[in-house]
């Protein structure tokens, strides 16, 4: 009985780092593309709004660790977009390949494929990393 719960807990506490990594990475990209007042444009839609009401987009899903939080694959897209739309792949490939150059989408597709597993410091270090460079963003645009 004790084992499970000891794993129970090992998968709360990674679950909790993975949380606040993506938190602190999604903040990290819509603060990236944000103008002084925090205004950022869907990268799918072109419609403009603060990044409280914008969402991070992946072209890949986030199911794939191996390009999770990889900058080339995460760009601010509104909630009709990211949710309602599924993420408008096809738009977003070419939103990549012209803001990251052709064969970007590709090569970002590619990679999603391979398997990636982060140890709990990584996933630490990946999330104050972030932190502080949102932290930075928002001083500057303040």
């Amino acid at each position: 009985m004790k084992i499970s719960q000891g794993r129970k807990k090992k998968v709360t506490k990674r679950k909790t780092l993975i949380k606040n990594l993506d938190m602190y990475f999604s903040r990290y990209v819509r603060w990236l593309h944000a103008d002084a007042d925090g205004m950022v444009k869907c990268s799918t839609c072109s419609t403009t709004k603060h990044i409280k009401e914008m969402q991070n987009g992946h072209f890949m899903s986030r199911r794939h660790y191996s390009t999770r939080w990889l900058l080339n694959n995460c760009a601010p897209q509104c909630y009709g977009c990211n949710i309602g739309s599924q993420g408008r792949q096809f738009e977003f490939s070419k939103y990549i390949d012209k803001t990251h150059g052709a064969g970007t989408a590709q090569h970002i597709q590619d990679r999603s494929k391979l398997s990636r597993k982060y140890t709990d410091a990584e996933l630490k270090i990946l999330a104050q990393y972030y932190k502080e460079k949102v932290d930075e963003l928002i001083n500057k645009h303040s």
